[in-house]
């Protein structure tokens, strides 16, 4: 790279469905010289050897071993967001490459469409929007009810940095909050927002009325919550999940919808993404889907791309890494 040269850094493409939003790529412009695939597959002899780094925004473009093979000179792979359930972490470090992430940024805006999606649920707000809009409507029904949160027990599966914060915002709500995760948090942690310990993720599913999922998608917690733990949970709960969609067998979740194993579903996230549009998930009343907006807010998305662009310029200067990711 000759002096004075902007770093190169590999992108999908700029704007259009799946690029990196126009105001993004302004941003990554001020530090680097923006290459897209296109671009790239066009002229791969001059591009292949300039590009140390990648940006990924919303999983694109896809990391695969022939473009790793094609890129002598990478030196880090930038994900935007804080799941890298979609790269494969072994076969990047292979071939000596690093992988960063954003979970600083990523932490608020997941908690708030947690919490989101609990009270839309509880309180039957997308039901509530087709009545009031409906052009049938003539009158409100005195025995349409939704279920109250304030009070409540919330079951928190996962509490890093996300789950935490969802437990921040619950304690407003003089919610019991429960929470399993692999490690026990400090005493100071769980005290400062009212937080119970579930050894067993079974206890916790049968005491909570609202059960949300904020783990990372790993060979541990794919598939987490199946036929068995929905069985276990209250025939009043709902549960949410601001996760990945694999965390859930949506067979059983579908099943146990249908059947009234549980009362409610709130999914932020589902598998694939989005659903074929035949799926019974979307023609369950019981149910509400956003199509994974978790960070998909003007400030966080601006948040990931700055400390995105952090990590790319400490691994291309050969200085500690804010977020990198390590394969386990």
């Amino acid at each position: 790279m000759a002096e004075g040269e902007l770093p190169s850094v590999l992108i999908l493409d700029i704007g259009g469905t799946h690029g990196v939003l126009e105001d993004l790529a302004a941003l990554l412009k001020k530090h680097f010289h923006l290459i897209t695939m296109k671009e790239f597959l066009g002229n791969k002899e001059e591009m292949r050897k300039k590009i140390q780094s990648i940006f990924v925004f919303e999983c694109r473009p896809t990391i695969d071993r022939e473009l790793l093979e094609s890129l002598p000179n990478l030196k880090v792979i930038a994900n935007s967001g804080v799941g890298v359930d979609h790269l494969d972490l072994k076969m990047i470090s292979s071939f000596g490459v690093k992988v960063t992430n954003t979970p600083h940024a990523v932490a608020d805006p997941t908690a708030d469409i947690g919490m989101a999606l609990m009270l839309a649920s509880a309180r039957r707000l997308v039901e509530g929007c087709h009545i009031a809009l409906s052009p049938d409507t003539k009158y409100f029904a005195v025995d349409w009810l939704g279920v109250e949160v304030t009070r409540a027990t919330l079951g928190i599966i996962g509490m890093g940095s996300i789950g935490y914060k969802v437990a921040q915002r619950a304690r407003a709500f003089n919610m019991r909050i429960l929470y399993h995760n692999r490690n026990r948090r400090r005493k100071e942690d769980e005290e400062a927002v009212g937080a119970h310990y579930c050894a067993k993720m079974e206890d916790l599913l049968q005491q909570s009325d609202f059960v949300m999922l904020v783990v990372n998608l790993t060979p541990e917690t794919h598939k987490l919550i199946g036929k068995k733990e929905l069985g276990l949970m209250k025939p009043t709960a709902t549960l949410i999940n601001i996760s990945r969609g694999a965390v859930i067998d949506q067979d059983a979740l579908v099943e146990a919808l249908q059947n009234k194993v549980i009362r409610a579903a709130a999914l932020d996230v589902t598998y694939p993404e989005p659903l074929p549009r035949d799926h019974p998930l979307l023609n369950l009343s019981n149910v509400i889907i956003t199509p994974h907006i978790g960070t998909a807010t003007v400030q966080a998305i601006r948040m990931m791309a700055e400390e995105a662009i952090a990590n790319m310029l400490a691994a291309l200067n050969d200085q500690p890494i804010p977020s990198e990711v390590f394969p386990k």
